[in-house]
């Protein structure tokens, strides 16, 4: 004899259960039968982006590890459920539907791409999931959360606005640019980078002089740079592609910029090949990145390397963000003094987390107030600038 229970007679059944348990007394904690506290990952482990997602689970394995074996939250323990996002907005729903509806999670980190956890947000917030963001960089998640609206996603990561305010506030106040031209990659990153920037840099008296976009596998920049020379611009506003940058850089030597105007922005100008390509041209480039190995604090250096010794080679930003993001969870959960998920919401909202790079709050749009690690070439190497936060001005609601 086959049992059917209808979706209205399940939805009863449930009520009834958790009414008893109200009356009860017993705490409404989200565990797992054994105890456990169950805490899904989105992430793509296939497809072209499985790079970052290997990062990114490895990075939340060793926060969970770590946890666990110093006897966990209050004794509670995290089981971490892992689900395929493929980097692609439909599959990372399936995925974030799979935690919820099958393994039963009430906490979600994810997803590295941000049209993927664009996607998630009404998935969480319809189910009254936590969706903590660790990898997404795109403003509207952040538009759209907290007071924006979805209650039940925060992010503990930077956003491209946050970016362009503080490259901008570090050219403007540190280097004494006031002068710019813009070159930047024509895709939704680069130009919105660029609007962003225009935002803020009134604030510090700046103005741009030049704006000018260039497609993947573009290879001649000669005449943009001849106009850049030749307007007085003091810093090329970059928001491009790695492997684009050497090709700028070297250019730029030719028609004689390197050393007068600087690069900054974000063009992976920090690495050894990009600098090796183009000495002249990359010294004092200014960048912003959420972390790098290099920042120098006894707890990011530990992560790194346990983090080498544990998976035998050095982190990435992804693994960093999600080890951390973990550790906030765990400290969001022991200040609640329970894993029940609204209790752990109301916990964030307030929290005052010491992370590797510095404290960390949260605002009225569940956008976490974290710093960004500026960063300069001098003499051929990055050299960290320090640890600097810049609030965003939100559009009206």
């Amino acid at each position: 004899m086959e049992l059917t229970v209808s979706r209205r007679a399940l939805f009863i059944s449930t009520a009834v259960l958790s009414l008893s348990v109200a009356v009860s007394g017993l705490p409404a904690i989200a565990l797992a039968a054994d105890g456990t506290i169950k805490l899904g990952l989105v992430a793509p482990m296939s497809g072209p982006n499985a790079r970052y997602g290997a990062f990114s689970m490895h990075g939340a394995e060793l926060a969970v590890k770590d946890i666990n074996d110093a006897g966990g939250i209050d004794g509670m323990k995290i089981e971490l459920l892992n689900a395929d996002s493929q980097g692609t907005p439909v599959e990372g729903v399936s995925a974030a539907r799979r935690l919820i509806d099958q393994d039963g999670v009430d906490f979600i980190i994810g997803d590295v791409s941000s049209s993927v956890t664009l996607a998630i947000q009404p998935v969480a917030e319809d189910a009254e999931v936590l969706l903590l963001n660790a990898a997404s960089s795109n403003p509207k998640i952040t538009y759209q959360a907290g007071v924006g609206g979805f209650k039940w996603t925060y992010r503990n990561y930077p956003t491209d606005e946050n970016r362009a305010l503080i490259v901008a506030k570090y050219a403007a106040e540190q280097r004494g640019f006031t002068k710019f031209a813009v070159l930047s990659v024509d895709s939704d990153y680069g130009r919105s980078a660029i609007t962003f920037t225009k935002k803020y840099l009134p604030d510090f008296k700046g103005e741009i002089l030049s704006e000018d976009y260039y497609k993947e596998g573009e290879v001649d920049f000669r005449s943009v740079l001849a106009k850049i020379r030749d307007n007085g611009a003091q810093a090329i506003i970059m928001y491009g592609l790695a492997d684009t940058t050497p090709i700028i850089a070297r250019q730029m030597i030719e028609l004689g910029i390197a050393g007068k105007v600087a690069l900054i922005g974000n063009g992976e100008f920090n690495t050894e090949k990009t600098i090796k390509s183009a000495p002249s041209a990359l010294e004092g480039a200014v960048e912003a990145a959420a972390w790098l190995p290099q920042f120098d604090s006894p707890e990011s250096k530990a992560f790194v390397e346990k983090f080498t010794a544990t998976y035998n080679e050095a982190p990435n930003n992804h693994a960093y963000v999600h080890w951390d993001t973990v550790n906030l969870l765990a400290a969001a959960i022991k200040q609640a003094g329970s894993a029940d998920k609204v209790k752990v919401r109301d916990a964030l909202s307030k929290i005052k987390y010491k992370s590797p790079v510095g404290e960390v709050t949260f605002d009225d749009h569940n956008q976490a107030r974290l710093p960004m690690i500026l960063l300069q070439i001098e003499n051929g190497k990055p050299s960290i600038k320090g640890a600097y936060t810049a609030d965003i001005q939100y559009p009206a609601n």
